[in-house]
């Protein structure tokens, strides 16, 4: 167990003829995403809150981390669907729209 936690996961490469994957989360100073394949990483994404966004409401962090993650891996999703996963129950009135 010691070993597993201690060890990076490894990513796979993208296979475009499979479908990606994203899972967004936002916490009270940082978002962060990953970019997956049949549940393997492919990438992974952080940034740091700074100044007013940190004082977001918890749907915005949400949503700013999805909006950066498609900002980082368009050139993967462009042209393709994809599946996107949030925690957050605002998020997911999005999903209705469309």
């Amino acid at each position: 167990l010691k070993e597993k936690l201690t060890q990076a996961p490894i990513l796979a490469l993208p296979n475009f003829s499979k479908t990606f994957e994203l899972e967004c989360d936002a916490s009270g100073f940082g978002i962060g995403a990953v970019l997956l394949q049949e549940g393997h990483p492919i990438a992974y994404f952080s940034e740091k809150l700074h100044g007013a966004s940190c004082n977001y409401p918890t749907y915005d962090k949400e949503l700013y981390a999805l909006v950066r993650a498609l900002q980082t891996w368009e050139h993967y999703l462009v042209a393709k669907e994809f599946i996107i996963h949030s925690d957050h129950e605002s998020l997911k009135y999005l999903k209705s729209q469309y």
